[in-house]
């Protein structure tokens, strides 16, 4: 099987699977990643950087396999065309994945790899020896994917090529619902739709006790919510089928999705104790406010939210953590999103001290396609929001990268957000990475 875009958190940890079930593996990507670096240091494959027609490998028997972000135009696509190589999606394939093992499937449109990853500790400290295919490291450890001997797989569900819907569930559960993945739905109606129909397979389903989601299910559902909450310095506390769960992680979000996974860790069997216990170990997963380090006496965390209900709730963590000021970098993730939420951007932002804002990382989008449309914008509504608190338009990591240092002082804590390359400036920042500035 060769993968064609490897590097990416789903791909490569679709491709450990493929190998734990045998198959010979190979795949490229545009550019080097840690996820290429870690599938070449296991021993799950032969990678290459860069998309060329003899990355494929020679003789019958092969199949390609391409992620979202890889158009038919690809030269290895075109080549496996050509040469008669079977090609099928990372979606179909992870269809396939489903039917092999049990699944629980994680939906929603923020919390997925959160609640993905706190589920698989709760099982595993359980005993239940699970699969899992996430979208990031799961902490602890542990990488993005991994075929596990147990009978149960815990994946992504994803809604925004409506792949979720070709997935086989026995268990399903649905964080939350809101309007996102613009370019491919026009209302909330739309997602709301898709999800009703996710909803109708699994034998049981878990649900945030909200009306509006529990209307989506026709069958048997396990509501949940948070009970007893107590917010403390990096962590929290609440209240679960008469224990007391304590964790790491900061915020009331996390909290909420902690008890979503103990209700599908429950379905699956896992002794509650146990999977209490799994929870009170959890430390986050990669990209999730995930400490890099510090800079002059100021923390520096990275997180990956890119919808404004994601700062929100990253901030607001943030602030439950001992602080000076509290500074917040952000990178918008594709123009379509940065156009209609800008605003919303703007009023999440403005929970912070200090705001700076990127340019946008356009993913799969094209600029010219979307005149007029930048980082800019969001600039612009942090500021008519921050009720005179500082906001930077540094569109560079290079520009940002000096002025940034230069904010940051004695018990600041920084948080570097966005789900595209910022990664790279929040290392730079903590001293982790090559300088982006010069």
């Amino acid at each position: 099987m060769h993968f064609v875009g490897v590097g990416g958190a789903g791909m490569s940890g679709y491709a450990r699977a493929a190998h734990a079930l045998g198959a010979q593996v190979s795949g490229s990507d545009s550019a080097a990643s840690s996820y290429l670096e870690g599938l070449v240091a296991d021993g799950v494959l032969s990678a290459s950087v860069g998309h060329d027609p003899g990355n494929l490998p020679s003789g019958s028997g092969v199949e390609l396999v391409y992620s979202a972000a890889v158009e038919p135009g690809n030269p290895e696509r075109a080549a496996a065309r050509e040469r008669g190589i079977p090609e099928r999606s990372r979606a179909e394939l992870l269809a396939e994945l489903s039917r092999l093992r049990r699944t629980i499937a994680v939906a929603g449109t923020h919390g997925k790899t959160t609640t993905a990853a706190m589920l698989v500790h709760a099982l595993r400290r359980a005993g239940l020896q699970p699969g899992w295919l996430v979208g990031a490291p799961i902490g602890g450890g542990l990488e993005n994917g991994r075929w596990g001997s147990g009978e149960w797989l815990v994946v992504e569900a994803d809604e925004s090529d409506r792949s979720m819907l070709s997935l086989e569930v026995e268990i399903a559960l649905v964080t939350n619902i809101e309007l996102d993945h613009h370019a491919a739905y026009g209302s909330l109606s739309e997602v709301r739709h898709v999800f009703r129909e996710f909803l109708q397979g699994p034998r049981m389903a878990v649900l945030w006790d909200r009306p509006e989601l529990l209307a989506l299910r026709d069958g048997p559902l396990a509501a949940y919510d948070t009970r007893e909450l107590e917010l403390t310095a990096g962590g929290s506390s609440f209240s679960w089928g008469g224990l007391r769960v304590h964790l790491q992680v900061p915020g009331a979000h996390n909290a909420l999705d902690a008890t979503g996974a103990l209700e599908a860790a429950r379905l699956a069997g896992a002794d509650p104790q146990r999977a209490v216990d799994g929870l009170a170990a959890f430390h986050g997963a990669g990209r999730r406010f995930q400490l890099l380090g510090e800079r002059g006496g100021a923390r520096i965390f990275e997180d990956y939210a890119h919808h404004p209900t994601e700062i929100g709730a990253t901030l607001q963590a943030a602030r439950t953590l001992p602080h000076r000021r509290l500074v917040a970098v952000f990178q918008p993730h594709l123009f379509s999103r940065t156009a209609l939420l800008a605003a919303e951007f703007g009023r999440a932002l403005a929970l912070a001290d200090v705001v700076v804002v990127l340019d946008v990382y356009p993913a799969r989008e094209r600029a010219e396609d979307h005149p007029g449309v930048s980082g800019l914008l969001v600039a612009e509504a942090a500021a008519d929001a921050a009720c005179g608190a500082p906001v930077y338009w540094l569109a560079s990591f290079a520009e940002a990268q000096p002025v940034v240092e230069g904010l940051l002082g004695e018990g600041d804590l920084c948080v570097v957000m966005g789900a595209g390359d910022v990664e790279v400036l929040g290392r730079s920042l903590a001293g982790a990475g090559r300088s982006v500035a010069g």
